[in-house]
């Protein structure tokens, strides 16, 4: 969205007169803004402000929903489905291109563990946020209304998986969110949760550094949340998890944010990759020995020029993505105009990390805190990057606004299956599309 963004600017002229066509093929008609999913989760955001409708903020782009399944820059040619050739069942098509930028980013990497995917659920997209708010606070009804006691200790056991910063955030966030909750329960306390986090490593967030990652896992364990470092889940088929340490939980919420893989879409192409399945890229951001080919984000290895270490690469990370989408759309039309290119160089200044309401921890220009001015910071720095002014506005209002009134507790799981309902009231029996959850959530 970026790099289509910055070339809808530069080449504004060209696109008014025809001479240059900007085409945007997603899956989804939206940017997701991945650093507000906590929040999205804990209900501090409304979902639809963590998302960036592509086609408002690129009038002048032709996006197409769809999906690419192969590319061969030999001829130019991606091939893609889209909802119209589903529907049709007229089968892929081909789209040509003269210049390519490949940016899908990463997918979940997951792990072969008995029951991981029957049970587990992710969290990169806003409906595995928003899906596992629903399933927190349902399992909270649970427990509620059980009166069998081995049912009520799995409702409220809740297992994280990845000790990044998916896993922390989230886990931060909805234990603190679910906490808040137990308010309104007349037989759920807070202390009748478990929050488990479990890691393989032997710390946590090693963006912010050792100090305060030692320092996030004090602060967890502060709030009854029980870390376990250089444990690994082995299990958690028949909604048992079993850790590497002998520990088995009865749980029915397994989260999954154990790091990430290039996208599968990479190993369908006639591109260069490189022992990680990333695409070898230069500094300008081309594919390495390729012309006429791009890349930036999670799906490019680019090497790190302020590193003064040969073979080092920029990290997977939102902050070099962002940055390398405009040097990169800057790169294309300087290419297309017959300018020299521009290496992207861009020194990591550090990291910021949400904990739940008032708590934080990071690390800038060789700065720790924690706390409250580090909380402070997280939502301050996001603010300022997350695109579009509306957008802005709309998140600090909501941020404004549940300052001033109480949390929303509701949960909207029969949103996931909008016509179980009227199957029913019609009688039918309801698809295997709109009852039942597979992730174990009802």
């Amino acid at each position: 969205m970026y790099t289509a963004l910055r070339l809808q600017q530069k080449l504004k002229q060209e696109l008014g007169r025809g001479e240059a066509e900007i085409t945007v093929v997603t899956p989804d008609p939206y940017m997701t803004y991945q650093p507000f999913l906590p929040e999205a989760a804990a209900g501090s955001i409304s979902p639809r402000h963590v998302v960036v409708p592509l086609r408002r903020v690129l009038p002048h782009c032709r996006v197409v929903v769809g999906e690419v399944t192969a590319v061969d820059h030999a001829e130019r040619s991606a091939t893609l489905t889209t909802l119209a050739t589903d529907e049709e069942g007229t089968g892929p098509r081909q789209l040509t291109y003269d210049e390519l930028v490949l940016a899908p980013g990463s997918v979940s990497r997951t792990l072969p563990i008995p029951g991981l995917a029957d049970h587990a659920i992710g969290f990169k997209t806003v409906e595995e946020a928003i899906g596992l708010r629903n399933h927190v606070i349902e399992q909270m009804d649970i427990a509620s209304s059980t009166r069998d006691p081995a049912i009520r200790d799995a409702a409220l056991t809740f297992v994280f998986v990845g000790g990044g910063y998916a896993g922390v955030e989230a886990l931060g966030e909805l234990e603190d969110m679910a906490r808040y909750t137990t308010r309104y329960y007349h037989n759920v306390k807070p202390q009748d949760m478990r929050w488990i986090l479990v890691e393989a490593s032997d710390r946590i967030l090693p963006e912010v550094g050792a100090d305060m990652g030692r320092y996030t896992v004090s602060e967890l364990r502060r709030r009854n949340i029980d870390v376990r470092l250089e444990t690994r889940l082995e299990s958690c088929a028949d909604r048992i998890a079993v850790l590497s340490d002998g520990a088995r939980f009865p749980t029915r919420t397994v989260v999954w944010t154990a790091g990430v893989k290039p996208h599968p879409l990479l190993a369908a192409t006639d591109l260069p990759l490189n022992a990680r399945g990333r695409l070898k890229c230069t500094p300008e951001l081309t594919i390495d020995g390729v012309t006429h080919a791009w890349a930036a984000g999670d799906a490019a290895a680019v090497p790190d020029v302020t590193a003064g270490e040969p073979g080092k690469e920029t990290a997977p990370n939102a902050q070099h993505a962002v940055r390398q989408a405009k040097v990169l759309g800057d790169n294309i039309v300087r290419s297309l105009r017959g300018e020299p290119l521009r290496p992207y160089s861009h020194t990591y200044v550090g990291s910021v990390a949400s904990l739940g309401l008032h708590q934080g921890v990071a690390y800038v220009y060789g700065r720790k805190l924690q706390g409250y001015p580090a909380w402070f910071m997280h939502r301050a720095y996001h603010l300022s990057r997350v695109p579009t002014f509306n957008r802005k506005a709309r998140v600090l209002a909501e941020w404004t606004l549940s300052g001033l009134f109480k949390r929303e507790i509701v949960s909207l799981g029969s949103l996931e299956h909008p016509r179980a309902e009227f199957e029913l009231a019609a009688g039918g029996k309801p698809s295997d599309e709109s009852s039942g959850d597979p992730k174990g959530s009802s």
